[in-house]
């Protein structure tokens, strides 16, 4: 065991509370940020109190700490009190959808939180790596340029150049990004700036569909767990265009911490990985609806709006190459299939019980 300390930001979402658990077993003494913004950006069912019981509950020493990121002084104070040996930013206003409607709220808290982090952490703890969670949108629209094959459930890159998926290298400019994908490019930039510019160790993760079994997914935000509850608890889901065959790569939570613990043990300068399930584990919607129906044996329910959301994906899966060569002691350990089965059971669990579904909404 050692006694190195860790901050993470957003620690009771599914990133950060998966990353949080996964530390503490290293000997970490955790520190969490987390002001339950979450529940003001998607109402009662986004709500992660009861992720925060889990935690304080079950993770020794646990601190916690209902800090507001876009509070600069507050979180100068606290970054520099503690002085983390490893700051992990997965905090965010992450749906593209909602941040159209809340334009400064989304920025405040993407651009300019992930600043007041940074500024805290040169100041205070400048050797301390620093992982930044960032997503597949600041690559906008511009996927949906590659050439592409229909298939009967799904569409697919039909480029031998994508074959793999897409790569770090492909360009973010000139594409509809959505303004949530407009705010996390300025928070992607800027820890890259500070990584190359001061020489602090940073890293972005670009994230494809980060999921898990503790995912409080809902309808603008976390597909896959918000499609399996509405799937178990016989809601309707809506399917927005591309005939339900946009494609999508999903990650265990898991494998998520399990490499910004690689990155943390041996870091890099203003690096960037494009960080998801790859090629193997994608799936389209049409495709989820089958694995789900597999499981719990009921049909999906579901209604078809012939119009895509603005600026989304038509089909989109990570990459993996250059994780994995720079870190070839990480790999994805969870199979598509083996996600589908955990957060089945994690939904049946928490809406078979009273508290649990009070607290899932």
């Amino acid at each position: 065991m050692n006694s190195k300390s860790a901050l993470i930001t957003g620690s009771c979402g599914l990133i950060g509370s998966e990353v949080t658990a996964h530390l503490a077993r290293q000997g970490y003494r955790i520190f969490g940020i987390d002001n339950n913004e979450r529940a003001v950006f998607f109402g009662p069912e986004g709500d992660t109190s009861w992720s925060l019981q889990r935690l304080s509950a079950t993770i020794p020493g646990y601190t916690h700490f209902n800090t507001d990121i876009r509070d600069r002084a507050s979180l100068l104070k606290l970054v520099a009190a503690i002085k983390p040996d490893v700051v992990v930013h997965t905090a965010a206003q992450p749906s593209h959808d909602r941040a159209a409607s809340i334009p400064f709220d989304d920025f405040e808290t993407n651009a300019v939180g992930t600043l007041n982090l940074l500024e805290a952490v040169r100041r205070a703890c400048p050797e301390s790596p620093f992982v930044h969670m960032s997503t597949s949108k600041v690559y906008g629209d511009l996927p949906n340029t590659i050439w592409m094959r229909e298939r009967a459930t799904r569409w697919e890159f039909d480029d031998p150049a994508y074959v793999q998926g897409i790569p770090e290298t492909f360009s973010i400019d000139q594409s509809k990004h959505s303004l949530f994908g407009a705010s996390k490019v300025a928070a992607d930039i800027m820890v890259q700036e500070y990584g190359r510019y001061f020489g602090m160790p940073t890293c972005c993760l670009r994230g494809g569909c980060l999921t898990g079994p503790n995912h409080a997914g809902v309808e603008l935000d976390g597909f896959l767990s918000y499609l399996i509850r509405c799937n178990i608890e016989r809601r309707e889901y809506k399917v927005f265009g591309y005939k339900g065959k946009q494609v999508r790569d999903n990650i265990h939570s898991e494998d998520v911490a399990a490499f910004i613990l690689e990155f943390c043990r041996s870091p890099r300068c203003g690096e960037v990985y494009n960080i998801g399930g790859g090629r193997e584990n994608s799936c389209s919607i049409l495709e989820a609806f089958s694995m789900v129906e597999a499981l719990t044996g009921m049909p999906q329910k579901y209604t078809y709006v012939d119009e895509n959301r603005i600026g989304d994906h038509i089909c989109y899966y990570s990459d993996l190459t250059k994780m994995k060569r720079h870190y070839p002691g990480w790999g994805i350990t969870r199979s598509l299939s083996c996600i589908f089965s955990e957060i089945v059971e994690s939904w049946q669990a928490r809406l078979a019980h009273p508290v649990l579904r009070a607290a899932a909404g």
